[in-house]
Parts: structure tokens; sequence; C-alpha cells
């Protein structure tokens, strides 16, 4: 009598006490990061699980695990890089115009107490009301293009008198 074949179930678990060592030592060596090498490993288990279940027949060795495994690793490496490009365009936007910070508000308000009452009246309406710039020419009773001039001089003439104070 022939000895009972093991289940897809079972050489999953064998593979997995024989490949985990040697998977997660090639993603550790090459991210640097217990966490991060954790998790690829983990995923590149549940590629196996999910392959086998598309085909039992499959044979998934450790060598198609390191070879999954390194797919991983790009894909991490391609989300990071992503990620990172992502994260320096939010900052040089930020460097780029540091007066979308937060400001020092008793400052703020003492400076806009001290501008003329055509930039104090611009000022307030545009960014601590936030109305639009058509919104604030109609309460204003001027043109749009006017108006925008104003806030041009208004913001200016802020940027000026905020610096001063400092």
């Amino acid at each position: 009598m022939a000895a009972p074949q093991p289940s897809a179930a079972q050489e999953l678990l064998d593979l997995y006490d024989r490949g985990l060592p040697s998977v997660y030592g090639y993603l550790v060596s090459r991210c640097g990061n217990a966490a991060t090498a954790e998790d690829l490993t983990a995923e590149t288990f549940l590629a196996a699980v999910t392959a086998v279940k598309k085909d039992p027949a499959m044979e998934i060795n450790v060598g198609w695990l390191i070879g999954t495994a390194r797919h991983k690793l790009v894909d991490h490496w391609r989300r990071s890089s992503r990620e990172e490009r992502h994260l320096r365009s939010l900052d040089v936007a930020v460097v780029e115009d540091p007066w979308d910070t937060s400001l020092d508000v008793t400052l703020a308000r003492s400076v806009l107490e001290r501008m003329g009452s055509h930039h104090r009246a611009a000022l307030t309406l545009r960014y601590l009301d936030g109305l639009s710039v058509p919104e604030v020419a109609s309460i204003l009773g001027r043109t749009v293009h006017v108006t925008e001039a104003l806030l041009v001089r208004a913001r200016n003439a802020f940027r000026t008198e905020y610096g001063d104070g400092c």
C-alpha cells in the first residue's frame, strides 16, 4: 500500500517552514528594515497560496518564493519612490510660498488694524471669510480686475508690515 500523498495545505506549510528563513533573510538583507521585510515576506507567502489556489498542480519551491520576494521588494521600492516624490513635491510647494504657513495671530491682527481700510477689507473678505475674488469685488463695488490688483497690493503691504513686525 502506497503512503498517502500530503495535502496541498500541508505542502504549503512544509514549504513555509523550509522557505521562511531564506525569504525573510533575502528581504531583510536588501531592505534593511525588519518590519518591511516581515510585511513583504507575508505578501510573498500569500502570493504562493494564491498561486496554488489558481493552479493546484503548480510546483512552488524556495526558488519560486525568492523570485516572488524579489518582485515584492521591487514593487515596494517603486511605491516608496512614488510616495517620496509626492512628498518632495509637496515640500517644494510649501517652500515656494512661505506665506501659506500659519501666521502669528496677534501680529497678523495688529498688521491688519494698521492697514488702510480698503486693503483690510479686501484681505479680510478674501482670506478670513474665504470669499472668491468675484464675491469680494461685488461686495466692495469694484470690478474683478481692479479687485485682483487691490489684493496684490494688499498682500504685498501685509507681507512688508508683517515682516517688519517680527
